[in-house]
């Protein structure tokens, strides 16, 4: 196993435990649903979400037949990753495709135990008396949205064309 590869499945195992461990604190020692909101600046808050649906909330449905179609289609699009990781020549866009693989993962890991994703991060701001909230997240989202990141700066980079012999 090349240096990169062990990279990303390093980055897919952190972020699984990190996510895992920050909603087990929060769910069953923390109690953040007895607890209410929890005001942690003026702009950000500790709530509880379930989560449905896909990413942000999207095609919210709670059937059994769309949990398991909707868990088919992450367990495709994770060994697709995985194959991609597998392939990869970069190190960055190996800890990329690690952190989507581990926050894949990690929210499946909470269909499969509590039939929706446990969301609890919430970013708002209050402006003219209005106030306007991000959507609720949590550890698995961040580390998605950051191997997305670590990706698109990885393809603007490029990679130089490997000799041919």
């Amino acid at each position: 196993m090349t240096s990169p590869l062990r990279a990303g499945i390093l980055s897919a195992v952190v972020t699984i435990v990190l996510d895992q461990a920050s909603k087990l604190w929060l769910l069953f020692v923390f109690d953040i649903g007895h607890r209410g909101a929890v005001r942690v600046t003026p702009f950000f808050d500790l709530v509880l979400a379930w989560n449905i649906g896909i990413s942000f909330g999207w095609l919210q449905n709670d059937g059994q037949l769309a949990q398991i179609a909707l868990m088919i289609v992450k367990a495709v699009a994770v060994v697709a990753l995985a194959i991609w990781m597998a392939h990869s020549r970069t190190f960055l866009a190996t800890v990329g495709l690690g952190l989507i693989i581990g926050g894949a993962i990690g929210n499946a890991i909470d269909r499969l135990a509590y039939g929706a994703v446990v969301d609890f991060a919430l970013f708002h701001v209050q402006i003219g008396g209005n106030t306007y909230n991000w959507y609720v997240f949590n550890l698995a989202d961040v580390a998605i949205v950051a191997g997305v990141a670590a990706l698109l700066y990885d393809s603007f980079r490029g990679v130089p064309a490997a000799k041919a012999p």
